[in-house]
């Protein structure tokens, strides 16, 4: 079954993408926020973080709730960044692009938990600059169950374990080597680790595009970053640049990688 075989199937998979995008942001996020306060990303039900008040059915319901109660807790009234209604509506969209682009194949299912795993990373490293060993694992699970379900030949596979070993090594060898001539950690090993994961789901081509656009994203996060915090004490996360390169990547990449394969 393809969504693209009436308008009507289109837009109503289309609207199941971006409700099930926003409820699954929703439980992301919770699932970020935990993991760099110390608490169980998966036991517990949800709360507010200032009172501990545990959130009813009618506040769950993703960007609507936020909406609602005028963005502040129903029992203690505090304050709730606008940034869970803003994720939430980020990994909709996310969902969406990634249907539009892949259809409804495992293909699809396969590249949707890496947009997850890519989306928990960018906002534990955000919050607190680490990117967790258990999103690589499950982006590696994922890929290799997907290779199964899809029979994807053993050449193909192997070409991109390659591509993954390679860009993961050759980083690690270039990281490596900047932290003695610099005399301090040039990059972290958390990142080293997604861009070998991100050479499983993109290939050598696309992962090298990855690493160039993740550079110039860099280099503007960090401007960014320096203007809004203008001490320089605030570090300076590089996994939400890699995430978002990949994420374009995967989306998007390949007409630009038709272009330069073209170039040969």
């Amino acid at each position: 079954m393809s969504i693209w075989q009436s308008r009507g199937l289109l837009i109503y998979c289309s609207c199941v993408a971006f409700a099930l995008g926003a409820v699954f942001g929703s439980f992301l996020n919770c699932v970020a926020w935990r993991i760099t306060h110390g608490e169980s990303a998966l036991r517990g039900r949800s709360h507010c973080p200032s009172c501990g008040h545990v959130l009813g059915p009618a506040e769950l319901v993703p960007i609507f709730s936020w909406l609602f109660q005028r963005g502040r807790c129903k029992s203690c009234g505090v304050k709730i960044p606008a940034r869970y209604p803003l994720t939430e509506l980020v990994f909709a969209v996310l969902t969406l692009l990634c249907l539009l682009r892949f259809d409804l194949t495992w293909l699809c299912l396969r590249n949707w938990v890496f947009l997850g795993c890519l989306f928990v990373l960018t906002l534990t490293d955000l919050d607190d600059c680490i990117i967790p060993d258990g999103c690589h694992i499950v982006a590696v699970l994922a890929w290799l169950i997907g290779a199964l379900l899809m029979r994807t030949p053993w050449q193909d596979m192997l070409r991109s374990l390659l591509a993954g070993l390679l860009f993961g090594g050759g980083i690690l060898g270039v990281s490596l080597l900047m932290d003695r001539l610099l005399g301090r950690d040039s990059l972290g090993g958390g990142d080293i680790k997604l861009f070998a994961v991100c050479g499983l789901y993109l290939g050598f081509v696309g992962t090298l595009f990855a690493v160039m656009l993740a550079c110039v994203l860099g280099l503007g996060f960090a401007a960014l970053r320096k203007r809004m915090h203008p001490d320089g004490k605030k570090e300076f996360p590089f996994g939400p640049a890699i995430a978002a390169a990949a994420a374009f990547m995967l989306l998007f990449g390949d007409p630009l990688i038709q272009w330069y394969t073209s170039l040969f």
